[in-house]
């Protein structure tokens, strides 16, 4: 898309229009016990255009970015928009101005390994696990690349081009024992292609070490004792639960629509120690996992504050929601593929680290979990959630004791936050899942270690 301007027609513009093109381009390889199982690179391209009306909005694409392609794009839209005007007549006037400008591109400066390397490179991580670890029942490594490219340019001036690269390895390992299977996974990686994450496959030895001997004590676990228990949640599992629990009941649609979250502005919704933020793009002089600049609408993507000090103070935001509530735009509409239109989105969500040294926070638990891992976990709009959990242990007399079973906390996320009486001083950020809300999307989430109340699945 390097030759590509957008700028050439602006001057198609007669209304309130959304001009973007973007390529998706991703790379998946999997071993499945030393069988490359998967081995595909494909890319996904196109133009679209938005329109606004009144209230009433026309979209059109094309997989082509042709002159020709772009010019229809612009003129089926526009043709949508003043068509569905003329039909629903909401007459809610303009949308909020936005203007902002950005380049940001994340590819590496690195040679590009090839389809053939990256395949070798993975065989090679899989020969090296079949040796150090032959009494596994199994193991999958699957490397999964997505390069997201972007240009954008609104009738409000806004420009924005952006390339945001993610790579991951994730290492799917299993052990019989007494007839029955344990499983255990890990994702390693993160923002940047391929070549900044990963330099060979020895990088990845301790690692999975680490990751192994978890597995080893888990075939070896017992089942949690089930109900209402004190628990260390590590930092995985402060950030699904700031992500899944909190963040998508104060997205404004969802809010809109009658979340819990509806009504609650500068109410105490969780324990003072806990500060909840969506970032757009860093977080402690640091780069997020998925950062945004501009989104997907021309906004300048600002970091939006959902929890401070445990009240409530604000939504995540596009220019239409944003103009609802009498509030500045946040920056959260995203969009995944160029045939996708915007929505409102989280970026990179996370509960703020506090003041706590881990090891004190274990030994503050007299009989409870430490729980490390989750699996894929959901929640509705009433702040209700379960999760699955792949990895933990017993907390005993503050110290830790045998590996559990899989098994699921639930509860009410809200409550679950008024519980909090302690906060680990790091932090994590995890972001090799996507969001699944209409359509995917790469996401951040993060947080420190947590301890609270929750309720714990049994046998």
């Amino acid at each position: 898309m390097d030759s590509l301007d957008l700028c050439n027609y602006a001057k198609l513009f007669t209304a309130y229009t959304e001009l973007r093109a973007q390529e998706n381009r991703n790379v998946r390889i999997s071993f499945v016990k030393g069988h490359n199982a998967l081995n595909s690179r494909a890319s996904t391209s196109g133009i679209s255009a938005r329109v606004y009306s009144n209230g009433s909005w026309g979209f059109a694409s094309n997989p082509e970015m042709t002159e020709e392609a772009i010019r229809l794009a612009i003129r089926t839209a526009t043709d949508n928009a003043l068509f569905l005007d003329s039909r629903e007549h909401k007459g809610k006037g303009q949308l909020p101005m936005t203007i902002a400008s950005s380049v940001n591109d994340h590819s590496t400066r690195k040679p590009r390994l090839g389809q053939k390397e990256l395949v070798e490179f993975t065989r090679e991580l899989d020969d090296y696990i079949a040796r150090q670890y032959p009494e596994l029942a199994s193991r999958t490594i699957t490397i999964n690349c997505l390069d997201m490219e972007k240009i954008l340019l609104t009738s409000d001036g806004s420009y924005s081009r952006s390339m945001i690269p993610r790579s991951f390895i994730y290492v799917v390992l299993s052990l019989m024992k007494d007839g029955s299977p344990t499983e255990l996974a890990e994702v390693y990686g993160g923002l940047g292609q391929f070549e900044d994450n990963f330099t060979s496959p020895e990088q990845l030895f301790d690692e999975i070490e680490n990751q192994y001997q978890h597995l080893v004590r888990k075939s070896e676990g017992v089942f949690p004792d089930a109900g209402l228990r004190p628990c260390i949640l590590a930092a995985d599992l402060a950030g699904i639960l700031a992500h899944e629990a909190i963040g998508h009941t104060t997205e404004s649609d969802m809010v809109m629509s009658g979340s819990v979250a509806a009504g609650k502005i500068g109410r105490e919704v969780a324990s003072p120690l806990v500060t909840l933020i969506d970032f757009a793009n860093s977080c402690g002089g640091k780069t997020c996992p998925v950062p945004v600049y501009v989104d997907d609408e021309g906004t300048k993507a600002e970091d939006a504050v959902i929890i401070e000090n445990g009240t409530l103070k604000g939504y995540m935001h596009n220019k239409e929601s944003a103009r609802h509530f009498g509030v500045a735009p946040t920056g959260n509409a995203r969009a995944y593929r160029f045939s996708d239109e915007p929505l409102v989105r989280m970026r990179n969500t996370a509960i703020l680290p506090g003041s706590d040294n881990l090891n004190d926070m274990i030994a503050s638990v007299d009989d409870g979990y430490y729980l490390i891992k989750p699996s894929n976990g959901q929640a509705d709009s009433t702040s209700e959630f379960m999760f699955g959990i792949t990895l933990g242990y017993e907390i005993k007399n503050g110290k830790i004791g045998r590996a559990i079973r899989d098994t699921t906390i639930s509860g009410v996320a809200f409550d679950v936050l008024k519980t909090i009486t302690m906060l680990s001083r790091d932090m994590k950020w995890t972001s090799g899942g996507m969001c699944g809300k209409k359509q995917p999307i790469p996401v951040g989430m993060g947080g420190p270690a947590i301890k609270c109340k929750v309720s714990i699945g049994g046998r």
